[in-house]
């Protein structure tokens, strides 16, 4: 069979235009929307089977390597979320955010380095990491965006001449609905019942509801289309996590131990070990509002010219109120039981304070809140200036922005903390560990209540601290295209102008409250806080054993009380410590030929193309400056902020010419190899390219007199350059029917420029180490002269007692640490810190192999769709490497697969989905120089339908039915870093069509 894509009829074409299975860009689409209606035999296809055919036929017909998912109707594509399509492709792999798809990772390259365009046009990105934290991502959320309105979404795996640049997995085109292309009137509205197995406070069901108005006038010269949708989820999380993981050398101690330590399996001298620094176990309940519209205007007052002017909005608010039961592990360690591993654990660890006071139980509230929200304006114009070239303007302004939405900014955190923890530790054998507090209300000292149960009499507060991040970025691009089409194939060229600006700010506001249960149990009003099993929440795990008990309550309700016993403002109003402003001015020209013909009496096809581009790069900050690492506790520290802010800006720029070759030839009848060159680039995320240092903090454990722990900070280099990529793909596919294909494909991706991680020890902005001034040494030397312990504590209690006039012995050591802080002089010497600085110095190969089959089997209504994809690179993290050297490794590689399932008749659905993607590396710094492993996950989706009459269809559909769970470790699989539990979610709906 001969297939030759440039000699389409006009009929053809405008069908595969309709169906949104061009390839590239919105010229494609405009040349089919000037046909007038009389030439065009018009064609009702519906259905699973229909809209499988069309993404067969776009795969087909395309330059290079394409894969997409098309709507079998207006109005129902065929998830409502669509990274959760996505994931069903060839390659691609999904990031998961509270259960729900949220990033796309395709060949093994994660959510920064693929592009993701709607209409053919770049869109900014913003987002909020948990916590509060900075943002730095370009990733494109797609947890922001409904597919109501979504006509198909195509992934472009090859580079072309005319596609945008910036990513080297894969560009992602989203495709939306126009009126002209559906004449006529149509009215769609959905229902569904979402049900969330998870949730435990909200409501167990919430409503989604969505709609869709298009319309032409009878001659089609004017178009209109709105399409709404309104979706609110509740639902919960448990699980555990640690904060922390230590490697060092074993010198023959371990640091902060009792004097008479038990080891069993002790590390020999020399060999790497870790130690936790905590174990939390958390109840996160969480409320999601998604509002999604867009309109669409169509004017056509002539056939060979039609304007285009679309809005697209969506808004996103984000609610979690999360608690958590937590101990720390840091002092009185009695005996430590290793597992052996060639990097040692303590699987078994225990502290036994012996006649010490009881510590403290973190009992932290903390609540989340933000608003995503996205506006893209967009005017495309096509013009026919004959039956041969096409001219087209396009140009959208957009904005992404990721916002607080309290007036404590986007994160608080309560402190409390009850001081009945005679003895603790933590069974670290079970996926779930298990963690152990000897209870003990009953100290006299403390003025505890001695009813030997938890109760809030035994709660203080603490710390309270209340952080705001944001993030905006804006994009307004503009772009002149033309095609000239002839009869052997096509020549494209355009020119565009992208300009983008992205700012970040963050900051913290930290106030002082109570003294953990020291001296005030009891202070919180009645009712505040419900107690709680931790444990109960967990189904899937073996938690007997465990140390159960917390409470949950409202972190804003403790932190407004708060304000008014101690006499703070409960407003986020810190100085910023973050905000940067990135802005990148891009400017491109291309060229693309297409051609067809026939070799040797075979069809084959040939596109060729390059792309010059030119980019200026601003990076500035403002930055307040840390005055001081004000010394708060034994090992606490916290950086102080002052009045001053100082201005940091650098520019740079760069160009690159990145050329294009695609070569497919039907070798014999419907079997198709295909040979693809490309060079693709991605850009540096925001914090890679910032101007001036960030993330200061003190050190994080021991005081410099007892072992050297230095601060750390961070600083981007705005001179970084993009990552470069050259892509070979070499495939076969055979399509032994219309919607049926076997294929097997190699690609290869050699990439340079990657930013490797550069530690570097230096001073950060004068700050001053109080820990290794005079004043520390003189009560190192008093401490020896009373024959006190020389313990980070007793350390730091003598300097405060002496910098307060109070006698060492008043009072316990601990309670200094809540009373007393030791700010640095200028006797005190600079402090060091590891600042970790970016470099282009990385080079690393991807490859793999993609093995797809898709098949209808006969009129039976049966089919089945089924993919692999190996990942495999050449820079992998050494578990067993020293943890004072940064590695750079590549994160997100691992095999995935797809085995789906599918029936249709003519009024009955169904599908059951199985996705799985093995265990891969997701941070080479999860904390400092300490990996993170994301475990293998599997999860199983299904969806079936019924359509009562031409107007109304029901529907039922389950997400992840088997409530699997997620969970990451570090260098072993002991040294856990967060599990999560997740359940299954299911929705019942309805759809009717007018």
């Amino acid at each position: 069979m001969k297939h030759n894509k440039f000699n389409k009829t006009k009929l053809a074409t405008s069908l595969s235009i309709v169906l949104s299975t061009t390839v590239i860009t919105p010229l494609s689409f405009t040349y089919a929307e000037e046909i007038s209606k009389d030439e065009v035999e018009i064609i009702q296809v519906t259905g699973m089977r229909s809209s499988i055919k069309e993404s067969t036929a776009l795969k087909r017909d395309a330059s290079g390597v394409v894969d997409a998912i098309s709507a079998e109707d207006i109005g129902k594509f065929p998830d409502t979320n669509l990274a959760e399509s996505l994931q069903r492709i060839t390659g691609v792999s999904i990031d998961r955010a509270s259960g729900e798809g949220s990033k796309i990772t395709v060949r093994g390259f994660g959510p920064d380095y693929n592009m993701v365009t709607l209409n053919g046009r770049t869109m900014p990105a913003s987002s909020l990491p948990a916590g509060g934290g900075v943002a730095n991502s370009r990733a494109f959320d797609f947890s922001n965006l409904a597919a109501d309105a979504v006509k198909s979404v195509s992934v472009y795996k090859t580079g072309r001449g005319n596609i945008a640049t910036g990513g080297i997995g894969a560009t992602v085109d989203i495709v939306t609905a126009k009126p002209l292309d559906n004449p006529g009137m149509q009215v769609s509205v959905g229902a569904k019942a979402l049900m969330d197995t998870t949730n435990r406070v909200g409501d167990d069901v919430t409503p989604e509801l969505s709609g869709l108005f298009s319309w032409t006038d009878d001659d089609e010269i004017f178009g209109a289309s709105l399409s709404f949708n309104a979706k609110e989820r509740h639902s919960s999380a448990s699980g555990a996590f640690v904060n922390e993981w230590r490697t060092s050398a074993y010198d023959g101690t371990i640091p902060q131990a009792a004097d008479n330590i038990l080891l069993s399996n002790e590390p020999a001298i020399g060999q790497f070990y870790s130690m936790p620094s905590d174990l939390r176990y958390y109840i996160t309940d969480e409320e999601r509002k998604r509002t999604n519209a867009q309109l669409t205007l169509q004017f056509r007052p002539i056939e060979t010219l039609t304007a285009t002017l679309d809005y697209t909005y969506s808004k996103q608010d984000v609610f979690q109120a999360r608690a958590e039961q937590s101990i720390w592990m840091d002092t009185y360690k009695s005996n430590l039981g290793f597992d052996g591993e060639t990097v040692g654990t303590p699987v078994d660890y225990n502290e036994d304070r012996g006649n010490q006071a009881p510590r403290d139980l973190g009992l932290a509230q903390q609540e989340l809140n933000q608003i995503n929200e996205n506006d893209s304006i967009g005017l495309n114009i096509s013009y026919d200036v004959n039956d041969n070239f096409n001219i087209t303007f396009d140009g959208h302004i957009s904005t992404a922005e990721s916002a607080p939405d309290a007036d404590y900014g986007s994160w608080l955190n309560t402190g409390l903390g009850a001081n009945i923890s005679a003895g603790q530790g933590v069974d670290f054998t079970n996926d779930f560990p298990t963690m152990r507090v000897d209870f003990d209300d009953c100290n006299a000292e403390r003025g505890l209540n001695c009813n030997r149960v938890l109760d809030q009499d035994d709660v203080g507060t603490s710390i309270l601290d209340m952080r705001i991040a944001s993030q905006k970025s804006d994009i307004d691009q503009f772009r002149l295209m033309g095609k000239y089409e002839f009869d052997e194939g096509s020549i494209e060229f355009g020119v565009e102008s992208r300009s983008m600006e992205s700012h970040s700010t963050q900051s913290l506001t930290r106030h002082t409250m109570g003294n953990w249960g020291v001296e005030n149990p009891g202070e919180l009003p009645e009712g505040f806080l419900t107690l709680v099993d931790f444990t109960n929440e967990i189904s899937d795990f073996d938690k007997s054993g465990a140390f159960n008990q917390g409470f949950t309550g409202s972190a804003s309700q403790i932190a407004a009380w708060a304000a008014d016993e101690y006499g703070f403002d409960f407003v986020a109003d810190g100085a910023l410590a973050t905000d940067r402003t990135i802005k990148e001015d891009v400017t491109s020209a291309y060229i693309q030929l297409d051609l067809s013909g026939e070799l040797a009496g075979r069809p084959f096809n040939v596109a060729a193309g390059v792309r010059f581009e030119s980019t200026d790069i601003t990076s500035s900050a403002n930055v307040s400056l840390p005055n001081a690492v004000a010394w708060e506790g034994n090992n606490d520290f916290n950086v102080r902020f002052g009045e001053g802010k100082q201005d940091f800006s650098t520019d740079a720029s760069y160009t690159h010419l990145l050329p294009s070759f695609d070569f497919d030839i039907e070798v014999i009848d419907n079997l198709i190899t295909r040979l693809s060159f490309s060079k693709t680039i991605a850009r540096p995320t925001y914090d890679q390219l910032s101007a001036a240092a960030s993330d200061v903090s003190g050190p994080s454990g021991p005081t410099t007199l007892a072992g050297v722990q230095l601060g750390t900070a961070s600083n981007g280099n705005p001179e970084l350059v993009p990552l470069e990529s050259d892509n070979f793909d070499i495939s076969a596919e055979w399509y032994f029917e219309e919607t049926s294909y076997v294929s097997i494909g190699y690609y290869e991706k050699r990439v340079n420029n990657f930013a490797g991680r550069q530690p570097v020890i230096e001073n950060v902005y004068g700050l001053r180490d109080a820990t290794a001034g005079p004043r520390a040494k003189a009560a190192e030397a008093a401490l020896i002269a009373l024959g006190e312990e020389i313990t980070d504590t007793n350390l730091f209690a003598m300097v405060a007692a002496t910098e307060n006039n109070v006698d060492f012995y008043s009072r316990s050591a601990e309670s200094f640490e809540v009373d007393y802080d030791v700010l640095p002089n200028a006797d005190d010497p600079l402090m060091d810190f590891t600042v970790t600085k970016f470099v282009n110095n990385k080079e690393a190969k991807i490859d793999g192999f993609e093995i797809a089959v898709q098949h209808f089997f006969g009129e039976s209504g049966f089919g089945i769709q089924a993919n692999y994809t190996t990942v495999n690179g050449d820079i992998g993290f050494d578990n067993n490497g020293d943890p004072s050297v940064t590695q750079f490794a590549l994160v997100g590689l691992s095999d995935t697969a797809n085995l789906i399932a599918m029936y249709e008749n003519d009024d009955f659905q169904a599908r059951i989905a199985y996705n799985w993607r093995d265990k891969f590396l997701n941070t080479q710094a999860q904390y400092i120089n300490e990996p993170g492993y994301t475990e293998e996950y599997a999860q199983v989706d299904f969806n079936v339908a019924y359509q009562v009459n031409e107007e109304l269809s029901v529907f039922v559909e389950g997400i992840n039915i088997t409530g699997e769970d997620t969970r990451t470790h570090g260098r072993t699989k002991v040294q856990l870093w967060n599990l999560a539990e997740q359940g299954a979610r299911f929705a019942l709906g309805a759809r009717y069509t007018f």
